[in-house]
């Protein structure tokens, strides 16, 4: 496996015509590559490998990745895109603002489900979990990034060299643990949209997030973006891989976990500030979410 990724990795060098980093070998069947590309576009060809998931993962910069079958992956600082190595056989990639910083992760699921890393054993993720959500038939899956994602993603940079090796096979784990459990369904594929209505898209969700406390309605955004509801809720699906409502509702708690954590406000001034009217609705939210109460989630990290 490595030394079919180290070819397409060079492969790639040799575009660009840059040394833009070298390919790690973390487990058996599991490798990582840092990128930096500075450049407009340019195509790529390798030969297509369906056993062979792909995590691509943008630090910074913004790239336009277009695929066979029309399928076209659009990535942002903290987003990141799955899919198997035949979906991008032949693609093209394209970078709006010139540059873009990230990191791939390849997942050779024929090597890993027969010698799979020792905490993931039994697990099923490289036998049938992953192979189902994923490889059925071959097209990429979106993901816009959240708390619980940049907490990983971001531990693969700015580790002392000692420890680069470490914290980088210990989340590579961690991620391939939350993609697993990730609640997917066929629905979160994602859809072909115009790349004006995915920027729409962004600032519905940077909206949603910056006005928690206010509950605003599809209808609203509706009106306001100029957007058929159906449409809007279609194509926010495709691109953060779930439901508005959910994707919100997720935010909500998160934000609520850590306004328990670091501030000493009463519960219900968090409930409120989270988007909720009723202290007792939100308390049932979090107990649903966390598994716990808020009052005892507070008293269980101080």
């Amino acid at each position: 496996m490595n030394n079919e990724f180290k070819k397409i990795y060079k492969d790639i060098e040799k575009l660009l015509k840059k040394n833009t980093g070298e390919f790690i070998s973390l487990y058996p069947g599991i490798g990582l590559s840092y990128l930096t590309f500075s450049s407009d576009s340019f195509s790529i060809h390798h030969k297509a490998m369906s056993h062979i998931i792909q995590i691509n993962y943008c630090k910074a910069g913004q790239i336009v990745w277009e695929m066979k079958n029309r399928n076209r992956i659009y990535l942002n600082p903290g987003d990141f895109s799955l899919h198997t190595m035949k979906a991008c056989a032949n693609s093209i990639l394209s970078f709006p603002s010139g540059q873009y910083v990230g990191l791939t992760i390849y997942v050779d699921l024929q090597e890993t489900s027969g010698n799979p890393p020792e905490l993931l054993k039994d697990s099923n993720i490289f036998e049938t979990i992953l192979p189902e959500k994923f490889c059925q038939d071959d097209s990429p899956l979106f993901l816009a990034g959240n708390e619980q994602t940049e907490h990983i993603f971001s531990a693969f940079y700015n580790q002392q060299e000692t420890l680069k090796l470490p914290y980088q096979k210990v989340k590579v784990l961690e991620l391939l643990l939350y993609i697993a459990k990730m609640d997917f369904i066929p629905k979160n594929k994602l859809a072909e949209y115009q790349s004006d209505l995915i920027e729409t898209i962004h600032k519905i969700h940077d909206q949603l997030l910056r006005c928690m406390a206010e509950r605003i309605t599809i209808e609203d955004l509706s009106k306001q973006y100029l957007i058929n509801p159906t449409t809007l809720k279609n194509a926010f699906k495709s691109v953060y891989g779930t439901s508005l409502a959910a994707h919100i509702k997720e935010h909500r708690m998160e934000q609520a976990a850590k306004m328990l954590k670091e501030t000493n406000m009463s519960i219900a001034e968090i409930a409120r500030a989270v988007g909720y009217d009723s202290q007792s609705k939100f308390t049932a939210a979090f107990k649903i979410y966390f598994k716990i109460l808020p009052r005892e989630y507070r008293k269980s990290i101080t």
